[in-house]
């Protein structure tokens, strides 16, 4: 079964958090802080990845409370982001049987966005 997950987020509630003292080392890996970090304008990147790992939990049925890992998911590349999996999330994954995950994200300049789609 294919399973959707999506996500909305304002960039400026993003530009925001990055502001808090470890925002960006408790929700991005190291290798996405590097990318983010390196545009002309790094919230609405951080947005889009924030955006695109909710999306990914949805899609996957995994619970935001308690178990939620934010570096478990780590998105990686561009034009078309891939997305890597592990610790908890990736556990889940494997527990339920999930297949390919296909990931879309966008951004205007309020507002980032993200699709997942997850083969069964």
């Amino acid at each position: 079964m294919t399973t959707v997950g999506v996500d909305l987020i304002e960039i400026d509630r993003v530009r925001r958090a990055l502001e808090r003292p470890r925002f960006r080392e408790r929700c991005f890996t190291a290798a996405e802080r590097d990318y983010c970090d390196s545009r002309p304008n790094p919230a609405q990147h951080y947005a889009a990845r924030f955006a695109g790992k909710e999306a990914v939990g949805k899609a996957l049925g995994f619970g935001v409370a308690r178990r939620w890992a934010w570096q478990d998911i780590e998105i990686a590349g561009r034009p078309k982001p891939a997305v890597s999996l592990s610790g908890r999330v990736g556990a889940w994954a494997e527990q339920i049987g999930a297949g390919a995950i296909d990931l879309s994200m966008t951004h205007s300049r309020e507002l980032a966005s993200a699709v997942c789609v997850v083969d069964g």
